[in-house]
């Protein structure tokens, strides 16, 4: 059978999502978890791959097993057995050929930016001391529409056959003294988000102009976009799938 986990996890001291060859991940440590309470070796499939110290308030992976368990009662287990930077909220009965990765019809990250000096968010939001000019920002992230092609915005020497991406909302707003932007999108290229929030922040301060992301996207060049902001501000918060992707009895 063929079941999903949906997790969170604080990223901060983990080489990201995707095993390593000498860096812990978090992907490591669930299968080890698994592994050991099903008496069987359990490898998992993540719905993406997270960079080093990024967060995800909502992930989802899937594992194959003949090992009859209760959910609730593996769920209980796994979270006594992970440590506390790991939370595993559910795990459920899928069809056989459902997949966490490409089954996901969209994914949702948020980027946190502190406009204040503040003692309790500086290892979860990045600290801008300057002025950001946000309705330019927000200008900025309407172009985002236009284009399809964002190999501007993607780490060199991926191994994706397409830089196309569908943006679905992508949108600034201050709770509070902070500033988030949210993107949506049905996927994602490795460091695309944090690619896209340092260029918005350079509009924000004035280095660049609001119409040269145009040029910026055109050009399909890494280093005619911005600078990558920190990764411990970004969450992954939420994976959408089919409704039929559940298994029924």
């Amino acid at each position: 059978m063929r079941y999903f986990i949906e997790l969170s996890y604080n990223g901060s001291a983990y080489h990201g999502w995707q095993n390593q060859p000498k860096a812990i991940s978090v992907q490591e440590v669930i299968e080890n978890a698994l592994s050991l309470l099903l008496k069987e070796t359990v490898s998992i499939m993540g719905a993406g791959r997270t960079d080093t110290g990024v967060h995800a308030i909502q992930m989802f992976a899937h594992f194959d097993t003949d090992v009859e368990f209760e959910v609730d009662d593996l769920t209980f287990k796994l979270n006594s057995f992970l440590p506390k930077d790991i939370a595993v909220h559910t795990v459920f009965k899928v069809k056989a050929d459902a997949h966490a990765r490409f089954n996901a019809l969209s994914r949702m990250y948020l980027y946190r930016i502190t406009l204040k000096k503040n003692v309790f968010n500086f290892d979860t939001a990045y600290y801008v001391k300057q002025d950001l000019d946000v309705d330019k920002m927000k200008e900025a992230s309407k172009i985002l529409f236009q284009y399809k092609d964002f190999q501007c915005f993607s780490k060199v020497n991926t191994d994706v056959k397409t830089y196309y991406c569908d943006i679905m909302e992508a949108e600034w707003f201050f709770d509070n003294d902070e500033l988030h932007f949210i993107i949506k999108a049905d996927r994602f290229l490795r460091n695309m988000v944090r690619a896209i929030v340092g260029t918005m922040v350079q509009v924000g301060l004035g280095k660049l102009q609001v119409e040269d992301l145009h040029a910026i996207i055109n050009s399909k060049n890494r280093s005619e976009a911005g600078f990558s902001v920190p990764a411990h501000a970004l969450y992954l918060t939420k994976i959408e799938y089919p409704n039929d992707i559940k298994y029924n009895d």
